[in-house]
């Protein structure tokens, strides 16, 4: 069975750091991409970060460009999302995603194939 185990959420202040990390489990392969998504109450969910199998192509919505990195460990077998600057509109529960495959994900959160359980991140401002 497949999971996606995540950490890293949390409170802090606006202009402030965080690293979210997700580590899948029982896939047996590294052939994946990894999104990141995140969604906050009574809002659609929305894309904000994904890489692709290599680790080499990476995408980000245009709200997090230049604060966001994605990154992934091979070696660790986990993903990661390093959150600088942040705002208090970042505030939401992320969550991880991930698609069977060796191309670059999209932003679609329909074609990914195992979520994580979520992680709340608040900023106050």
């Amino acid at each position: 069975q497949v999971q996606l185990v995540e950490s890293g959420g949390g409170l802090v202040k606006a202009g402030d750091s965080l690293r979210l990390s997700c580590a899948p489990s029982g896939l047996g392969t590294t052939l994946y991409g990894m999104g990141w998504f995140r969604q906050s109450p009574g809002k659609e969910r929305e894309f904000v970060a994904v890489i692709d199998w290599t680790g080499r192509i990476t995408n980000y919505a245009d709200s997090v460009k230049g604060r966001f990195t994605i990154s992934r460990d091979s070696a660790k077998n986990t993903v990661y999302l390093h959150m600088n600057s942040l705002k208090h509109e970042d505030s939401a529960v992320y969550y991880c995603a991930l698609e069977r495959t060796a191309e670059l994900p999209t932003a679609r959160p329909t074609e990914y194939d195992y979520w994580g359980q979520g992680t709340q991140v608040t900023v106050s401002s």
